[in-house]
Order: C-alpha cells, then structure tokens, then sequence
C-alpha cells in the first residue's frame, strides 16, 4: 500500500505582539484539499505559527497521512522544527517539542519556508478566525 502523502500550509499571527491571534491550515492530498482556522487568545506570533503547525499536524494524523510536507512563512519556526536554530523561550521549546511529538506518527515530514504570498490560503483562515472572534 502506497503511503498516503499531503502538502500542510500553516499560518499563525496576531494583531498586537503580544495580542489576539489567530492560525490558520490548508491540507491537500492530491486534488481535494481541506481548511479550517481558529481563535487562540492572547499570543504572540511566533506562538500562534507553532500552534498553527502543530494543528494542522494533528489534522494531518486524522486524515491518516503517512508522509507531510509543511510549509510556513516562518523562518524561525522552519529553522527551529529543522534543529538549525536555538530555541532560547520555554514556551516555544515546548511547543516545539509537542510539534516533534506529533511528528513522530508520521512515516516522514518535512519542514520548507515560504514567502507570505505564497501562503495565502493559510493566511486568508488564520485571518478570518481572529475576525470572526474580534467581531462577536
């Protein structure tokens, strides 16, 4: 059996850095693609991408995903996830290592950088979430 594999775009951000923030995932295996986006409080932005990677992986692991290529456009979370930079906060070495947990399910998962514009599904749900929620 062939090892079911999909592309993972991801994007966290808040307005304020601290402040309300928002992630955002866009899944395609093949030609059918999966999105969703939430609200996830106070954060910073580094925190709201770790936890935009680390949703769309856990949706990834439902879907029975064997093989994931992540993409994001964000260097340090690329960087950090590939063992090339430090992490020097706790709360994003933690985090990190909850994203490297969940990657343990997979048979492979990759990690690439993206230009912002490159990522506009991902960008448009993490938006539309922090709208949606800021709006209520």
């Amino acid at each position: 059996m062939e090892n079911l594999k999909a592309q993972l775009f991801t994007d966290g951000g808040s307005r304020g850095n601290p402040g309300p923030a928002g992630i955002g995932w866009a899944i395609w295996i093949e030609d059918r693609r999966k999105i969703g986006g939430q609200h996830i409080g106070i954060a910073t932005n580094n925190v709201a991408e770790y936890q935009a990677l680390i949703r769309g992986l856990e949706e990834c692991s439902k879907l029975g995903i064997q093989i994931v290529d992540c993409f994001l456009d964000s260097n340090l979370v690329v960087n950090q996830m590939k063992g090339l930079f430090k992490i020097k906060q706790a709360r994003l070495a933690i985090l990190a290592q909850q994203a490297k947990d969940i990657a343990l399910r997979f048979v492979s998962v990759s990690y690439t950088y993206i230009p912002r514009e490159k990522n506009t599904l991902a960008d448009k749900m993490a938006n539309k979430a922090l709208d949606k929620h800021l709006n209520n």
